[in-house]
């Protein structure tokens, strides 16, 4: 690359050769007018053809830049990226998602507008089946049951439309920034494994950042094709999201109490120590199952029958590892603090 690039892309990876030969397809034809980008990949040692893949390319185009991330996990691979990173701006991208031909642009349009409060640009995130129980998780995700009071999931009107802006909480997907203002902020806490996002974003907001979600930076998810996958997932962000919510209290929202309180109506309905409060557990499981129906119902409109079908599986999935993973990361964090 003959100049200095304009923005930098930063890309932690792990095993993702099925999907990056059309997600950097997508990274490189993003519109930029006269600015110029480069993509910092940071491998971590994958077991795949990934980092094979990342050489083969990089030696073709000089956009594209491989380092090694010998801790493997997102958080670090981010910050050995920003470490390595030469523009302007920075942004996040994943390599399980599609982003617009403008998402780029638009964030940094919106950085630039003159609101100085503004220190992050996002989109909200847009489902996209790829095989296996991907199509069911999907349109789980498009549900308000699949994705609680988080507002950077896509959540359409009656007539189909989002907000063109809206402001964001420690919810946050991806995202572009000017680099000081996360070189102020020290980068990603090597901590966090995932929800990495969140609790950079609880950090803005003490500061007095803003963060903004711009429909027009929708981007496309790969959801888990797998249960096993999902399950380990969704248990992995209940238990990072106490820890968030350990370290900034005032991040918790009342939402993020509802899976860990079903998992416990659950134990309840079978374990309780009386048989009243077992009666009242399981009358708030049957309250559970008439939600799982009527979402499901609404949701067939979506999708195929078959993914339909699979979607109160996919919820009760969701919500029971969520809360697992929450209720222990509060016993951790506690007892950490003994």
């Amino acid at each position: 690359m003959n100049q200095t690039p304009d923005v930098s892309v930063l890309i932690p990876v792990l095993n993702e050769a099925a999907h990056l030969p059309q997600t950097i397809t997508a990274m490189c034809a993003q519109q930029l007018g006269d600015l110029s980008l480069e993509l910092v990949f940071a491998d971590g040692r994958s077991d795949d053809d990934t980092r094979a893949l990342l050489e083969r390319l990089a030696a073709t185009d000089d956009r594209i830049r491989v380092f090694d991330n010998p801790d493997r996990t997102t958080a670090a691979g981010l910050n050995v990226a920003l470490g390595e990173a030469r523009g302007r701006y920075v942004a996040r991208m994943d390599a399980h998602a599609f982003f617009p031909p403008r998402y780029l642009a638009a964030g940094i349009e919106r950085l630039e507008r003159g609101d100085d409060d503004v220190r992050w640009v996002a989109g909200p995130v847009v489902p996209r089946a790829n095989g296996g129980w991907s199509g069911s998780v999907a349109l789980a995700l498009g549900t308000r049951l699949g994705v609680g009071g988080s507002r950077k999931w896509q959540m359409l009107d009656a007539a189909g439309d989002a907000p063109a802006e809206s402001d964001l909480d420690t919810g946050v997907f991806a995202g572009v920034w000017r680099r000081s203002t996360v070189a102020e902020l020290g980068g990603w806490d090597a901590g966090w494994p995932v929800n990495q996002d969140s609790e950079l974003a609880a950090r803005v907001l003490a500061d007095g950042g803003r963060i903004v979600c711009l429909a027009d930076m929708a981007a496309e998810y790969l959801p888990r094709d797998r249960v096993r996958k999902l399950a380990r997932q969704y248990w992995r962000h209940g238990r990072y999201r106490a820890k968030t919510n350990h370290r900034h209290p005032g991040t918790l929202r009342r939402t993020h109490l509802l899976p860990p309180a079903l998992v416990l109506t659950a134990a309840g309905a079978i374990a309780g120590p009386s048989r009243p409060l077992r009666l009242a557990a399981r009358a708030g499981l049957v309250v559970y199952a008439g939600a799982l129906a009527a979402t499901t119902a609404a949701a067939a409109r979506h999708g195929r029958p078959r993914d339909a079908a699979r979607v109160p599986i996919v919820l009760a999935v969701m919500h029971g590892a969520w809360g697992m993973g929450f209720l222990a990361g509060v016993v951790i964090d506690n007892l950490a603090d003994a």
